[in-house]
């Protein structure tokens, strides 16, 4: 493994002389503008390994993305080798469709200090719910962004991760912009403590995840990639394309339903992934067909 090579990967030819804050940045945005969320190994009969030589190969060499546990833990040695204090968190996503956070911890996040101020980066939760930036760990300060407003709440040493929501403006459907207004404008993400953690700590979960019929990443087959002005995504068969701030507080969102040859071609074509064994792809009926309303 070489940070060249990373480099190289997600297109970053920058000189990188010091562990600041704006050289993270234009890593991270780098990173998560070449490096997809995506959990296709499982619906490709492929076991995903929690080593880093092993996430180093699939993400770097064979130019595939990740889940989190992946995307995060390779950020997390580049970050490293670059001279950065960063250390690995433990998060609890949140539930829509239960209303409620995971009992178990389920997500990899990372906690970056510079100069004293610590940050918040995350390159592993996919969607529209996926920062830009690295976030000021700071309680009740919203954070704008080109995705949306994000902030941080802080209670008794339990932080919880929020993003205002924006209203979709889909094209296919008569009545526009779209939301749900009984559910608020305030989206859920995870909640975290700042107890760090070793990738050791997440094996069981990594195994967990690819054999429990129960989680979201079981039920979808999910690939998705943020862009200069929005994000591609794919589950199953849909294939969406939201640009952001379409109008005053409204994404627009394109929605097109795809053939398995599609499905194919749409990897190849928008997400640079080009997959050893055959993809089957997954969208379980009853729930959100699309990344925007899934993650």
């Amino acid at each position: 493994m070489n940070i060249q090579e990373y480099f190289t990967r997600i297109g970053y030819n920058e000189t990188h002389k010091d562990a600041d804050l704006q050289t993270l940045t234009v890593i991270f945005q780098h990173h998560i503008q070449a490096i997809p969320f995506e959990n296709l190994s499982m619906h490709c009969g492929e076991t995903i390994e929690l080593d880093l030589q092993s996430t180093y190969n699939k993400i770097v060499r064979k130019k595939r993305g990740g889940w989190c546990l992946e995307s995060n833990h390779l950020l997390f040695w580049a970050l490293q080798e670059l001279g950065y204090d960063v250390c690995i968190l433990g998060g609890n996503s949140y539930n829509p469709a239960e209303r409620a956070y995971t009992a178990q911890i389920n997500h990899i996040l990372l906690k970056v200090v510079i100069k004293g101020n610590p940050y918040i980066v995350d390159a592993g939760f996919g969607g529209a719910y996926q920062a830009w930036q690295p976030l000021m760990l700071v309680s009740g300060k919203d954070q704008p962004q080109i995705p949306g407003i994000f902030r941080f709440r802080e209670d008794n040493g339990t932080w919880y991760f929020e993003k205002v929501k924006r209203k979709h403006y889909i094209p296919q459907q008569s009545v526009s912009p779209t939301d749900t207004p009984e559910l608020g404008n305030i989206r859920k993400i995870y909640t975290f403590t700042l107890e760090p953690r070793r990738i050791d700590d997440f094996q069981e979960l990594n195994t967990y995840l690819q054999v429990s019929p129960d989680n979201i990443l079981q039920k979808k087959s999910i690939c998705s990639l943020q862009t200069t002005k929005g994000l591609y995504a794919l589950v199953g068969w849909t294939f969406s394309e939201v640009k952001y701030n379409y109008m005053e507080d409204v994404d627009l969102v394109q929605i097109t339903t795809l053939t398995d040859e599609e499905v194919e071609k749409t990897l190849k074509d928008i997400f640079n992934i080009v997959l050893e064994n055959k993809l089957v792809p997954v969208n379980v009926r009853g729930l959100p067909p699309n990344l925007v309303d899934t993650i």
